[in-house]
């Protein structure tokens, strides 16, 4: 039998006592892009936590490939790319030593670092401290992982933020090449885009 790559089924949030969203379902089949949509507070990035496996909801249950998440977390988190809303990079190391730490602890594909960074535009920065860079900058440091990354489950909060307009078109470029060859995007962003996602998920429907 084949399952959906990742499914939600009658999800149910509350944050500080107020509840987000309730009776929740749907499935994420490979190859789709899902934009998360509603005003701010409606409970977007609440529920990209929970599909990443760092929040609980109040009620339901969400699976992957068919198998309850709380079951195969470890497998999950393998197979997973989660981009929040901080960078998520080490301030102290450079954009070279970051992206080398993460190539030697998750699966990722062997390119050449020095022209992955010229390509997310950090020529000439690839030796300083992430910490001496602009937002926009560690962003494209921590946005570089997609270029790198074998997960097949990609979870990004606003991944479009403090991002140029050439930025977001190589950006968009990924994104679609990730879902031809099989992953999935779930995303949140206030960006118009030029892809059309496979599916729109309005938040505030739920609340």
């Amino acid at each position: 039998m084949s399952y959906p790559l990742l499914a939600v089924d009658n999800l149910a949030c509350i944050r500080e006592e107020r509840l987000l969203f309730e009776k929740l379902s749907f499935a994420l089949e490979a190859g789709s892009l899902v934009q998360l949509e509603g005003p701010n507070g409606v409970g977007k990035s609440s529920l990209l936590a929970i599909l990443a496996g760092l929040s609980s909801p109040l009620e339901g249950e969400v699976r992957y490939r068919g198998q309850p998440l709380v079951k195969v977390r470890a497998q999950y988190h393998e197979d997973l790319l989660f981009l929040g809303h901080k960078s998520g990079v080490n301030p102290v190391l450079s954009p070279l030593e970051n992206l080398r730490f993460y190539q030697q602890v998750l699966p990722s594909h062997d390119l050449d670092l020095w022209e992955l960074l010229d390509l997310v535009g950090l020529f000439g920065m690839e030796e300083l401290p992430v910490g001496q860079l602009s937002a926009g900058q560690q962003r494209r440091v921590a946005l570089a992982r997609l270029w790198l990354s074998k997960a097949s489950c990609w979870l990004l909060d606003e991944p479009f933020t403090a991002i140029d307009a050439l930025g977001v078109k190589k950006l968009e470029a990924r994104l679609e090449e990730h879902c031809q060859q099989g992953g999935l995007v779930v995303l949140t962003t206030h960006q118009s885009l030029a892809l059309a996602p496979a599916l729109r998920l309005n938040l505030a429907m739920a609340a």
